[in-house]
Formats: structure tokens, C-alpha cells, sequence
């Protein structure tokens, strides 16, 4: 018995079974699942990210413009009524402005990107037509169903990229408004201006840098000068201006 033993143990030693194998290769095509699944959360949260981070900067220049705006105005009339119009004025303005120049841009877009998939499409046309097997041929054209399909729909769209920029700085314009809205006294009403619109800056700030993976405390506190100083200037040369009977 021993002696029908040790010839299939030694044929086993020189001929492992393929099921070691397989176990092995188990272990690989998971790691490629999850690498896969990794790399596609990180295309969806960069997307993402991307919206967002425009949404706050859009915000952003409501927030500056309509601010400046309102103290510009405030410089010279010190009534309640000539900042909220001006503020008013400047969010319509700003907003309209908004839309139209995201609308424009994304629209190039678009057409470029049309434009592109035109001319790979008809590259791959022609390659097809070089080809002589009808069943590789028909293949092929499911295929490119399939992928023409997917390319429209991450083409952008121009409507909701124009929506999307209006109403963030509408946001942004709504802060200062709503800060001057219900306050008569003038100087209560400019130190409110600039306190609510220095916190909305310091937020903003923050969260454009956790959305671009920034330093918090250098990005809220460049956004912060920057809008001290739009605010400074338009105040400083209106003020000028008007007090020199221009």
C-alpha cells in the first residue's frame, strides 16, 4: 500500500491541481472590483465638487458686488431706500449677467463637444466600411449606439448651468439686502451691512476650500480681504466723487 501511495503524491508535487489557481486569482479580481468602484466614487464626488465649488464662487460675487454696490450708494445717500434699490438693482443686474455669460459659455461648449463626436463618429464609420465582416460590422454599431447614448448624456447642459449661476448669486446678493432691510439708522445699518457680509465671506471661503481640498484659514481669509477691499474702494471713490460735486 505504501507503494501506491508515493507515486501520485510525487505526480501531485509536479502537478499541482488548478484549483490553487483559481483561489489565487480570487483574491486579484476583487482588488480590481474595488479599485474600479474607487475610481469611479472619485470621477463622482470630483463632478460634484465641481458644481459645488462654482455654486460658491457665484455666491461669492453676489455677495461682493451687491455689497459694494450698496455702499457706494450709501456713501452719498444715507436713506434706506437708495441702498435697497441699489442692492435690488445690482442682484437683477448681477443675476441676469450671471445667466446669460454661464449660458453662452456652456453653449460653446456644447458645440464643440457636438462637434467632436461628430467627427469620431465618422472616423469610425469609415473604419467600419474598410471592414468586410457583417457581423463584426453589426456589433460594432450596437456598440456605438451604446456609447453615443452615454456621451449625451454627460454632454452640459447650457439652461441648467445658466439656473445654477443666477440663483447662486442671488443667494450670495441676498445677504447684505436682507442685512439693511429692517435697520433705519444709518451708521447701525452700514456696520450691519459689513458684519453679515464678513461672516458670509468667511463661510464661503471655508467652504470653497474644503470643496478644492485648500487650507481653510489662508482661502476664508483671502476672500475675507477681497471683499474688504471691493467694499473699501467703492465706498472711498464714491464718497470722492460725491463730495466734489461730480
Amino acid at each position: 500500500m505504501a507503494s501506491n501511495q508515493t507515486p501520485t503524491t510525487t505526480i501531485q508535487s509536479k502537478f499541482p491541481l488548478p484549483n490553487s489557481d483559481l483561489e489565487q486569482q480570487q483574491p486579484e479580481t476583487t482588488t480590481l472590483e474595488t479599485q474600479t468602484k474607487d475610481v469611479v466614487q472619485e470621477l463622482d464626488y470630483s463632478k460634484r465638487a465641481q458644481w459645488l465649488r462654482a455654486a460658491v464662487l457665484g455666491a461669492n460675487d453676489g455677495l461682493v458686488s451687491t455689497a459694494s454696490l450698496m455702499m457706494g450708494v450709501g456713501a452719498v445717500r444715507q436713506d434706506i431706500k437708495a441702498m435697497i434699490l441699489s442692492g435690488f438693482a445690482g442682484l437683477v443686474a448681477g443675476a441676469c449677467s450671471m445667466a446669460i455669460g454661464e449660458f453662452v459659455s456652456v453653449y460653446s461648449q456644447l458645440d464643440i463637444e457636438v462637434a467632436q463626436m461628430k467627427r469620431e463618429k465618422e472616423r469610425k464609420i469609415r473604419r467600419e466600411m474598410d471592414d468586410y465582416e457583417e457581423e463584426e460590422d453589426d456589433d460594432d454599431g450596437d456598440k456605438g449606439n451604446e456609447d453615443d447614448e452615454e456621451d449625451k448624456e454627460t454632454l452640459p447642459n447650457p439652461l441648467q448651468a445658466g439656473a445654477a449661476s443666477a440663483l447662486a448669486f442671488s443667494v450670495g446678493a441676498m445677504v447684505p439686502l436682507l442685512a439693511a432691510s429692517f435697520i433705519r439708522d444709518y451708521k447701525v445699518r452700514v456696520g450691519a451691512v459689513v458684519g453679515s457680509v464678513s461672516v458670509a465671506l468667511v463661510a464661503f471661503g471655508w467652504l470653497g476650500a474644503v470643496l478644492g481640498n485648500a487650507p481653510t484659514l489662508k482661502s476664508s481669509g483671502r476672500v475675507l480681504f477681497g471683499g474688504w477691499l471691493a467694499m473699501a474702494i467703492t465706498f472711498g471713490l464714491t464718497k470722492l466723487i460725491g463730495s466734489s460735486g461730480l
